[in-house]
Parts: C-alpha cells; sequence; structure tokens
C-alpha cells in the first residue's frame, strides 16, 4: 500500500493543464466524473435561474455556475452555483471566497460536499452553505458566523439572504 506521502501533490499549474473537470484540494485531485444526472443539472439551472433573477438589479453581487475558486496554490473548487459579491480580478477564476454557495448532491461527490468542502467553506468565511439533496428533496442551510450553524431544511419554503442586496429565495421553485 502507497505510504500518502508517495502520492503526488499538484499546483494550480498542473491544473489548469488538465482536461475533463477536477478539484484541487490540498493538492490532491479530484475528478468531477461522471457528469452529474440530469435531475441534478435541472436543479443547478434551477437554482441558476433564481439566483440570476433575484440579483438582476444588484450592482455587486452577481450569479455564477461552475468556476473555479482559487484559494491557494494546491486547492482550487468548483461549487456547483454560487453568488459572488465583489467583482473577480480576471476572468479565469475568483479567489475571494463567494458569499453563497449551493452544492446540489450526487453519489459521487457527496460524501466532499459534506465534510471536506464543508470544512474549507466555513474556515474561508462563505457566509451561506446551502446542500441540495435531489433525492429527498432537501436543502440544508448552513449560516457562518465564526462557524456553521444550521438555519434549517427547506423543502418548499423560503428564504430570505442576508447579503449586499437582500432577497428571498424560494426553494419550492427548484424540485422536479
Amino acid at each position: 500500500m502507497l505510504a500518502l506521502q508517495e502520492i503526488p501533490t499538484y499546483t494550480y499549474d498542473d491544473y489548469k493543464n488538465w482536461e475533463g473537470r477536477w478539484e484541487l484540494i490540498d493538492g490532491y485531485p479530484y475528478a468531477m466524473a461522471p457528469m452529474p444526472l440530469i435531475k441534478h443539472q435541472r436543479i443547478s439551472i434551477k437554482i441558476a435561474w433564481q439566483l440570476e433573477e433575484k440579483l438582476k438589479n444588484c450592482k455587486k453581487c452577481k450569479a455564477l455556475l461552475p468556476v473555479d475558486w482559487k484559494i491557494s496554490e494546491d486547492t482550487i473548487l468548483q461549487p456547483d452555483n454560487s453568488v459572488i459579491c465583489f467583482k473577480p480580478l480576471n476572468e479565469a477564476y475568483i479567489v475571494k471566497a463567494p458569499t453563497i454557495i449551493f452544492e446540489v448532491l450526487s453519489k459521487s461527490t457527496a460524501r466532499k460536499d459534506m465534510t471536506i468542502k464543508y470544512n474549507i467553506y466555513e474556515r474561508e468565511g462563505v457566509k451561506y452553505y446551502i446542500i441540495v439533496n435531489p433525492d429527498e428533496k432537501i436543502a440544508k442551510v448552513y449560516k457562518n458566523k465564526d462557524k456553521f450553524y444550521k438555519i434549517g431544511e427547506f423543502y418548499d419554503e423560503k428564504i430570505e439572504f442576508d447579503i449586499e442586496c437582500k432577497f428571498e429565495f424560494d426553494f419550492n421553485l427548484i424540485w422536479e
């Protein structure tokens, strides 16, 4: 069995040349394959549509689909949906924490989303983290105040996100 120190680690310079979708956490690559199921993609589209609609008059905050978030040279993540309330420094990636992140669970990434990414998002100061479970049609919403705490579980309820441009998000509109 390989010892952990025998497994190679990588940096952003390596990552940007890889084919396919990857995330890099502490130098270790995580494949974003297989492609998400249609149900996952449909929910993500509905989240993106609602965020775009709610933020259309906001001059500071913008909705994003998966984009590279370069946390450090050896940690690059791609949240499913996010809201940023700052102007990116370039078009290739963002370097600041998004204000809101939605991760739509899939069998291949659920464990990472609920543990590793949860801890990174908390540490990096993401204000709201929403874990969307398509199978159970439940979204768990966490708010960061020095650490994440659960606001609640939502199915057909609405929540007001208190960010630069406050808005109400309707979870009932994301389910099939």
